[in-house]
């Protein structure tokens, strides 16, 4: 440490505290700014990833899928008839349900798959490692398990309708979600008779 000047107003241990007070501060603004990005990116209400969550690994899982290969797919849930649930019910029995559902889903899946809210009713898993037959076979387990999870919850049902997509390195986030979209309402239509 250089020399400091002889002044007497100057304390040298007090200065060194001062410094080493600011750094905890600067440590602990570090930490809860680190916590605050975490939480950025998930769904207060369900505690999994959000929408912006669910973007950002959507494009990592696909440079992922493009550079290896690895098989990967887009299971994409709307659930039916909730909105009748909050119009009949209120709000806090919607919300109750929506919890319900993710802990269905997160409980259906592995560790490494992903699972989102991407707002309101609807939900994303990306699943890994996992060819098309068997995406499709767990996209349908993860609709009775919807069912099952609304069904204790006062009584109330509804179902939920799952679209999936293989993801493909070549396409866009926004083209895999359209398709995503598209099979989806293609089986709400099959599930209705239409």
């Amino acid at each position: 440490m250089a020399d400091l000047p002889d002044n007497p107003a100057v304390d040298p241990s007090g200065l060194l505290a001062e410094i080493e007070r600011l750094k905890a501060e600067l440590l602990e603004a570090k930490w809860q700014i680190a916590e605050l990005e975490a939480r950025a990116d998930v769904d207060p209400l369900t505690d999994i990833l959000n929408r912006r969550g669910f973007d950002r690994e959507l494009l990592r899982s696909l440079a992922y899928v493009k550079r290896y290969g690895a098989p990967a797919t887009l299971v994409l849930i709307d659930l039916d008839g909730f909105k009748a649930v909050n119009d009949s019910h209120g709000h806090a029995t919607g919300d109750a349900l929506l919890k319900a559902v993710a802990r269905q889903l997160v409980s259906r899946v592995r560790a490494s798959d992903i699972v989102a809210r991407l707002g309101g009713d609807e939900f994303a898993v990306l699943l890994w490692n996992i060819d098309e037959t068997r995406a499709v076979a767990k996209a349908l387990e993860l609709e009775e398990a919807i069912a099952a999870a609304s069904g204790g919850e006062g009584g109330i049902a509804v179902g939920g309708s799952a679209g999936t997509v293989t993801l493909d390195g070549e396409k866009t986030p926004g083209q895999i979600v359209d398709a995503a979209d598209k099979a989806m309402y293609a089986r709400k239509r099959e599930r209705r008779g239409l």
